[in-house]
Formats: C-alpha cells, sequence, structure tokens
C-alpha cells in the first residue's frame, strides 16, 4: 500500500470522529434495562459488558446500535427462560456469531428450543416508522428531550438530559484542514447516524466535509444499512474518487471497503482503535483480520500519510 494513491479520504463516524463510549454504548444499556423491567420485569443494571459490546460489534452484522440493543433484549428474556446465566448464554452465542446480525441471534435460539416469540411479537422490532419500543425508548434516551422533539415531532417520556451530549468529539478543524489540502476537498462520511445527530456533536466541524456527497445512513432505508457497500460507492462517486482511504472502526466498516473494492471501486480501509474502551482487543482483531492500516487514532493521519506541515 502506497500512502500517496488515494485521491480522497472518507470517514465513519462513531469511534473514528466522536468518542462513543459514554454516548451510543450507555445508550444500549439503559435501553436495554428499560425494556427488561417494562417486558419482562427484569432487573439488569449493566446488561452488556464492554466485552460484550465489542464482540457484538466485531462480528461485522452490528453496525447499529439499536439492534445490539434489541438482540441484548431478546438474549435476556431467552436466559431467563432457560433458566441460565444471561452472561454466558450471550458470550457463548456471539463466540460463534457470523455477519447476519439480528438473524443469527434469533436463529441461534430458535435451535435451542426457547420460544420468545411473544416477546418478538410485542416489540414488532423493527418497525418501519420506527415507533417500536426498542427505538423509541433508545432515541428518546440518546437525543433528550429537546433534540428528540425537533426530529420527530413527539414529546419524550423522559425528562433528563440526552446521552448524546456525552459525546467526545476527536476531530479538530485544524486536522481537516490539512487533509482537505491533502486531498484538494475530497473529503466526506459515511456513516449510520443520521445529519441531526451528527450535526449535534460535530457542528460547525461538520461543514468542513462534502456533505453533499456524504452518507448518513439512519436518514436512508434499513438495506442501505453497513456492510452494504453502496454508501461508500454513492460517496465515492460524488467525489468523483477512483482510489479512496475508507477510516473506520469496526468490521461492518473493514468488509464494506472490501466489498466496493470487489466491484471495482478502489476503497482501502483504516481500522482505528484506541476509542474503545477495550483498544487492545480491538486492535488484534485488525491484526487477525489484516487490516490494511491499523491507527491508534486518526490525528496520526497526517504522519501516516507523509502530509508536509505548513
Amino acid at each position: 500500500m502506497k500512502v500517496d494513491e488515494f485521491d480522497s479520504i472518507i470517514f465513519d463516524c462513531d469511534g473514528v470522529l466522536i468518542d462513543v463510549t459514554t454516548s451510543y454504548d450507555t445508550t444500549i444499556n439503559k435501553t436495554i434495562s428499560y425494556v427488561l423491567k417494562e417486558i419482562a420485569d427484569i432487573t439488569a443494571d449493566t446488561p452488556l459488558t464492554n466485552e460484550m459490546l465489542l464482540k457484538f460489534k466485531s462480528t461485522g452484522g452490528f453496525n447499529d446500535e439499536i439492534d445490539i440493543t434489541y438482540s441484548g433484549v431478546l438474549c435476556y428474556i431467552a436466559a431467563k427462560k432457560l433458566k441460565k446465566n444471561p452472561t454466558e448464554l450471550i458470550l457463548d452465542i456471539l463466540n460463534n456469531a457470523d455477519d447476519t446480525g439480528i438473524a443469527y441471534i434469533e436463529g441461534f435460539l430458535d435451535k435451542i428450543d426457547v420460544d420468545i416469540s411473544d416477546i418478538k411479537s410485542r416489540l414488532n422490532y423493527p418497525s418501519v416508522e420506527k415507533n417500536d419500543l426498542i427505538h423509541a425508548t433508545f432515541d428518546q434516551l440518546f437525543f433528550g428531550p429537546e433534540l428528540y422533539e425537533k426530529i420527530f415531532q413527539k414529546k419524550s417520556k423522559f425528562s433528563d438530559k440526552g446521552f448524546i451530549e456525552n459525546d467526545n468529539v476527536i476531530v479538530t478543524s485544524a486536522l481537516i484542514e490539512t487533509l482537505k489540502k491533502k486531498f484538494n476537498d475530497k473529503i466526506a462520511i459515511v456513516t449510520g447516524r443520521g445529519l441531526d445527530a451528527i450535526s449535534s456533536s460535530l457542528k460547525e466541524i461538520l461543514n468542513q466535509f462534502n456533505v453533499e456527497s456524504s452518507v448518513f445512513l439512519e436518514d436512508e432505508s434499513r438495506d442501505l444499512a453497513k456492510p452494504n457497500p453502496q454508501s461508500l460507492i454513492r460517496t465515492m462517486k460524488g467525489l468523483n474518487s477512483k482510489n479512496c482511504l475508507y477510516v473506520g472502526d469496526s468490521m461492518e466498516d473493514m468488509i464494506l471497503a472490501k466489498k466496493a473494492s470487489e466491484l471495482g471501486f478502489n476503497a482501502t480501509f483504516c481500522g482505528i482503535y484506541g476509542s474503545s474502551k477495550l483498544p487492545e482487543m480491538k486492535k488484534k482483531l485488525f491484526t487477525e483480520f489484516s487490516a490494511p492500516l491499523i491507527l491508534e487514532t486518526i490525528n496520526q493521519l497526517p504522519d501516516t500519510l507523509l502530509i508536509q506541515k505548513s
């Protein structure tokens, strides 16, 4: 890999531009706790450990945090019905998981003959309008009352501030300006977030990216979710890019870049591991799967790409 061969740079958001360990990750657990209490009278303060969260995200099938949330709820209820330790059951499921996400979780539970059809029916996830209990609870807790009402035109049943306020922005204006000069303004984003969510956290920094060519998958149809490569391909076309560096932090991001390349759109993956709660485990994962480029933080990009300091 030659670092001077790229004509554009495209970023994932969560775990790359923003550290979400106390925002999205916290919302996953808070939502699981709330839903379990509501529908099954199960008390679980921190349902998913850091190891479990990383294992979910390492399968390649869980780019959407709300899918992880739903799966966590199913596993806890299945464990209760089976009279098993939920932690042991979840780790057993994830240790052999493939990249089909929810379908794998539901299939695994079917194979071990635990009937959770009543719960699946009650949850009705994912609903087209995103008004099911999982979606509604997650979004209200994450966005907070004011932003939730702005986005969804509905009142939140929660009054506490949203966990989105815990987002820790890693990217700086100075870094983006440096990269824009290197790539002649061909710099964009492909993220699972919606535009409102990323705007709320990045604020004016977002305007330094080519927003028109960027893709915000929460605002798109579900079939475009990562690792479907069409979002990255669309962004590359918008930038008129022949050879991009795609910077992400998950297996879905790595698979996304690989699939785009297989379709003739040269995309090289750069894995970021430093914003994980278990950074060495994530670094090991990227190494085992031969990620072309592995960095602790995006702040190492200028030196890695041999960008001359002005």
